[in-house]
């Protein structure tokens, strides 16, 4: 049984940092491509980044206003610990949301239903 756990979500300030990591069990962590999504309240699921299974690429998701989340959002994995993480700094009031890790062995997209893996969530709710 494939299980996500994701963890490092909080409340912070506007401008703070935050890092999020899920820990993957239940499959060969170096083959699967992972993902970052996120929904608001009120909104839908959104993608946040991406990464292939490889770590050779990256990808990008765009705020609600048109700017990439590239720059602000670093995904990385570690193979050795089985977990991918979220680095998001100078969050925003609209990074508000639920975040999930989500995993495939190969689509690394930004469709959520292209995953065959997910997480519970964690909350990241930043204040102005």
């Amino acid at each position: 049984q494939v299980r996500l756990v994701e963890s490092g979500g909080g409340l912070v300030q506007a401008g703070d940092s935050l890092r999020l990591s899920c820990v993957v069990s239940g499959y060969t962590f170096s083959d699967l491509a992972l993902a970052w999504f996120r929904q608001a309240p009120g909104k839908e699921r959104a993608f946040v980044a991406s990464i292939t299974w490889s770590g050779r690429k990256t990808y990008y998701g765009y705020s609600l206003n048109g700017d990439s989340l590239e720059g602000r959002f670093t995904i990385s994995r570690d193979n050795d610990k089985e977990a991918v993480s979220l680095q998001a700094n100078d969050l925003k009031p609209e990074d508000t949301a639920i975040y999930y890790c989500v995993a495939d062995r190969w689509y690394s997209g930004d469709q959520w239903s292209e995953y065959d893996y997910w997480g519970q969530g964690t909350q990241v709710t930043v204040s102005s």
